[in-house]
C-alpha cells in the first residue's frame, strides 16, 4: 500500500498541488481463453489461403487506486498477454480531478481514437480484428496511441444532451511510448494533436474526432498527416444500428502512384484511405447477442489525370457475422468474416476466417 502511494505522488510532483494521499487498493484479474480458427481462400498464397488452428493464451492484470486528501482519485493499471513469455502490452496512469475531468498518460492504451474508431456496434470483435485485412479507420489517431497526454471532460449537459469532449497531445508522435526516463527521437516526425467530441439522447450517440500530427521539413516529400472519422449509432429496445465513416492522409509525396494491381499499405502509400462501415447487432436476452456487418475501404492514389498516369480506386470488403454467449466468468464467442481484395490490390484474391472462442475470467 504505501508503495502504491510513494509511486503515485512522485509521479504526479511537479505537475499538481502537494496533497496526500489515503491508502489506496490494489486488485488483481485475468482471463484464459482457447479459439478454434480456420482460414479459406484465393489469395495465392498458401499460408494464409488454407489453415486451421487451436489456440490459447493468458492475460494477467494488476490495478491500483488511491484518494488524494481533496477528494481527486488516482488510478494505475498495468495488463500483461503471454507472448512466449509475459509482456507488458499495457499500461496507463490516470488522476481524475473531480468534476474537472481526467488527465491520464499510458502506453498501449490506445488513445482517444479508440472511442471514435470502428465504433459501430458488434456481437463480438471489430470487423478487422476478425479479419485479414485492417481497415484505415482503425489507424485513425495512431501515432497519438503512446507517448501523449490526454485530457477527457466529465459529460455535462448541451440543450438536454448529453456531451463530453477528449483532447490529448504528444511531443512527439511516433505512435511508440519511451521508457522510464527516456525520450523519443524522429528524423521526420513533430508533435501531433487531437480533439473528439460526443453527443448522446433519446438513444442515438454522435462521435466526430480529427488527428494531426506534423512533419519537420526534413524529408520534403512529406507533409503533415490529417485523420478524421465521425459515427453514429441508434438503439432502441434490443436493437443497435450504425454508421461510420472515416478519412486517412499520411502526407506522402503522391508522384510515384502505386498501381491498382500493388500491394498499399496504410500509413506508408501516398493518397487518401477513406473507409464506411455499418453493422446492426441484436440482443436475443441478457446473455445472448449477434449481430451482422460490412465495411468498405476505399485507396484513392490521387494520381495526375492531366499527365495520363491516373490510377483506378481500389476497394477493400469486409463482411461480418458474430455472436456472444455469457454466462457469470464464462463465454462463448464466434465471427466469420470475409475480406476481398486483401492489401487494397484488385487481384489479390479473398480470404474468409472463421472463430470460435471459449474465454474464462476471474
Amino acid at each position: 500500500m504505501n508503495n502504491l502511494k510513494k509511486l503515485g505522488l512522485s509521479a504526479l510532483a511537479g505537475s499538481l498541488v502537494a496533497v496526500s494521499a489515503n491508502a489506496g487498493e490494489m486488485s488483481v484479474s485475468g482471463a484464459f481463453n482457447a479459439t478454434y480458427v480456420t482460414k479459406d481462400g484465393n489469395s495465392g498464397a498458401p499460408d494464409s489461403d488454407h489453415g486451421i488452428g487451436l489456440g490459447n493464451d493468458k492475460d494477467f492484470g494488476v490495478s491500483g487506486s488511491g484518494e488524494l486528501d481533496n477528494g481527486w482519485t488516482f488510478a494505475g493499471n498495468t495488463l500483461m498477454k503471454e507472448a512466449g513469455g509475459f509482456d507488458i502490452s499495457s499500461s496507463n496512469l490516470s488522476m481524475t480531478m473531480g468534476s474537472m475531468g481526467t488527465i491520464s498518460t499510458g502506453s498501449g492504451t490506445g488513445g482517444s481514437s479508440t472511442k471514435y474508431d470502428q465504433q459501430t456496434p458488434t456481437a463480438y470483435e471489430e470487423f478487422d480484428d476478425a479479419g485479414s485485412e485492417t481497415l484505415s479507420a482503425n489507424l485513425v489517431g495512431s501515432a497519438l496511441d503512446n507517448n501523449s497526454l490526454i485530457y477527457n471532460s466529465p459529460s455535462f449537459d448541451l440543450g438536454g444532451i448529453s456531451a463530453s469532449f477528449d483532447i490529448e497531445y504528444s511531443p512527439e508522435a511516433t505512435g511508440t511510448s519511451p521508457n522510464d526516463g527516456g525520450s523519443q527521437q524522429a528524423a521526420d516526425v513533430g508533435s501531433g494533436r487531437s480533439l473528439g467530441v460526443t453527443l448522446s439522447g433519446g438513444g442515438l450517440t454522435l462521435g466526430i474526432y480529427g488527428s494531426e500530427q506534423e512533419y519537420d521539413g526534413a524529408n520534403t516529400n512529406i507533409g503533415d498527416q490529417f485523420q478524421g472519422v465521425w459515427y453514429a449509432n441508434y438503439s432502441i429496445g434490443p436493437v443497435s444500428v450504425g454508421y461510420s465513416q472515416s478519412y486517412y492522409d499520411a502526407g506522402k509525396d503522391t508522384t510515384a502512384a502505386t498501381a491498382k494491381t500493388a500491394a498499399k499499405t496504410v500509413g506508408t502509400a501516398g493518397g487518401i484511405f477513406e473507409a464506411t462501415q455499418m453493422s446492426i447487432s441484436f440482443k436475443v436476452n441478457d446473455n445472448f447477442s449477434l449481430s451482422y456487418g460490412k465495411a468498405d475501404d476505399t485507396y484513392d492514389a490521387q494520381s495526375n489525370v492531366s499527365s495520363g498516369t491516373e490510377i483506378d480506386d481500389v476497394d477493400v470488403n469486409h463482411k461480418h457475422i458474430a455472436a456472444a454467449y455469457s454466462m457469470g466468468g464464462m463465454s462463448i464467442k464466434a465471427y466469420r468474416t470475409e475480406t476481398d481484395n486483401l492489401n487494397f490490390d484488385s487481384d489479390a484474391g479473398s480470404i474468409t476466417k472463421t472463430e470460435i472462442a471459449l474465454g474464462l475470467a476471474f
